[in-house]
């Protein structure tokens, strides 16, 4: 990678080597949320634009992980946030950061602020929750994901950016093609430090964040702080104060768990009629190939079924996810590494077709329903040879898990998971897919070394931003 610029003004003296020598003199603040004072975001030292957006929008009450860390990383202080997915952890860090850059302006290919996040699904939902307060402040937010245009990307680092959002994979490129210098990055947060770890993004992570200026401000967000993630933490925050709202596995709390023991030849009608339920349902399956078969074999039975997998294009994904979102699709069937970063509200069931490799992908899975305090239903089908595996395997993640064995049509099944008879008519698809292109987005899979990654991927929809000087779009380029 490039070396890079370091004229940017940052708070504290010292490089990465001399802070790192004081990693063991540093002491964690931990502070345990359980109850606050704070019951409005008029009570936060926040810019009355970013107010009003929140207001117009219906957000007046914050949720506890905003109410706990926004005094300590409005005041600059480093912050490590404990909260599970659906906690309110993007305005938690969100909003800190836009109030903190304030009405600066960036340089060309210098963004002022950065948010690393997982995956492009994430990235994409953090940009939507962001945008619009970015914009009230007069701030230009953008993403640099892997499956997009680069030259977009690349032409809007130039035109300046002051929040960036990206991924660890496509940052990376930017930065090694001298498209994108983070010398006077000096607001950081990493969200989903855990998922991060787990993916095998924490190299590129360190040496991402090795290029910004020591002495800025960290937040950091978590589900656990264990192993690499915690070597993050005593490597880049300086004092930083920890917040956790409840237990790491307090969402377990508001999950129903059931593991429903089947026989081979009965799995597929009992997943037909589970995805015949109302409400929204997220099947988790292996496979790519797994995905798409039993999609197609949902709708054909009269479910409307969308497949997410790292093998769909971006814009695929994207109208998939729209799709799910606004209620067209109420079943998606997804892999473990496709469906992580995906945060919708009103998830009602998770199914685990195919049972999940390890109480972490368990724990990973399910957190994609009892989201923002509400409930949710975790269903694993087991067949016999599967039992003993998955019982091991909820103990690890602290599931209390009911177990029972069903048939299709059972009373039992309907009760637990709604299910019920699917109307047998063919489901079309609301729009065609087109197939994958050769040489596509690698971004889904493991990480690479910063030289490794792919250059490829597809345009980004929409017009392109107006230029600063106010003289229009500028010229198309060529990726």
């Amino acid at each position: 990678m490039n070396a890079q610029d370091n004229t940017a003004p940052c708070s504290k003296q010292g490089s990465w080597a001399s802070l790192r020598r004081a990693t063991s003199e540093r002491q964690l603040v931990s502070i345990t949320f359980e109850s606050t004072s704070v019951t409005s975001f008029e009570d936060f030292n926040l810019p009355q634009p970013l107010l009003t957006v929140l207001r117009d929008q219906g957000m007046t009450s914050p949720f506890p992980i905003q109410s706990a860390t926004l005094p300590d990383a409005l005041a600059g202080r480093d912050v490590l946030g404990r909260a599970q997915t659906g906690s309110g952890k993007t305005l938690a860090f969100g909003l800190a950061l836009l109030g903190r850059l304030g009405g600066g302006k960036a340089r060309s290919k210098r963004p002022r602020a950065l948010v690393l996040v997982p995956t492009r699904e994430l990235a994409m939902q953090v940009a939507d929750a962001l945008t619009p307060l970015a914009r009230s402040m007069n701030l230009w937010c953008r993403t640099v994901v892997g499956g997009m245009a680069f030259s977009r990307q690349a032409d809007a680092l130039n035109r300046g950016v002051d929040l960036l959002i990206a991924t660890p994979g496509r940052l990376s490129d930017h930065v090694r093609q001298g498209t994108c210098v983070l010398s006077d990055v000096n607001f950081v947060a990493l969200d989903e430090a855990d998922q991060m770890a787990d993916m095998g993004f924490l190299p590129q992570v360190r040496e991402i964040l090795d290029l910004t200026p020591p002495g800025g401000q960290r937040l950091l967000f978590s589900a656990t702080l264990d192993g690499d993630v915690k070597k993050l933490v005593d490597r880049y925050l300086t004092d930083p104060v920890e917040h956790s709202v409840a237990p790491a596995t307090a969402s377990v709390d508001t999950m129903d768990h059931y593991v429903l023991q089947v026989s081979h030849q009965d799995k597929q009608a009992i997943i037909t009629e589970i995805g015949a339920r109302e409400g929204r349902t997220i099947m988790f399956v292996r496979t790519k190939h797994h995905v798409d078969r039993l999609a197609e074999r949902l709708r054909a039975r009269g479910v409307g079924a969308g497949a997410l997998h790292g093998g769909k294009t971006q814009s695929q994904r994207n109208r998939v996810l729209a799709d799910f979102k606004d209620g067209h699709t109420p079943v998606l069937v997804a892999t473990d590494v496709a469906a992580r970063g995906i945060h919708v509200d009103d998830v009602s069931l998770v199914l685990h077709v195919d049972p999940a490799a390890d109480h972490k992908d368990y724990l990973h899975r399910a957190g994609r329903t009892a989201r923002a305090g509400a409930s949710g239903t975790v269903v694993t089908l087991v067949t016999h040879d599967q039992r003993r595996t998955v019982r091991r395997m909820t103990e690890r993640a602290g599931v209390r898990a009911e177990s029972t064995v069903v048939r299709p049509g059972d009373g039992e099944l309907a009760r637990i998971t709604g299910a019920r008879e699917p109307s047998g008519v063919p489901v079309v698809e609301r729009r065609r897919e087109p197939q994958p292109r050769r040489g596509g987005d690698r971004q889904g899979g493991r990480a690479r070394g910063f030289g490794g990654h792919r250059q490829g991927g597809f345009r980004e929809g929409g017009a392109r931003p107006p230029r600063r000087d106010g003289r229009g779009p500028s010229r198309r380029t060529r990726d």
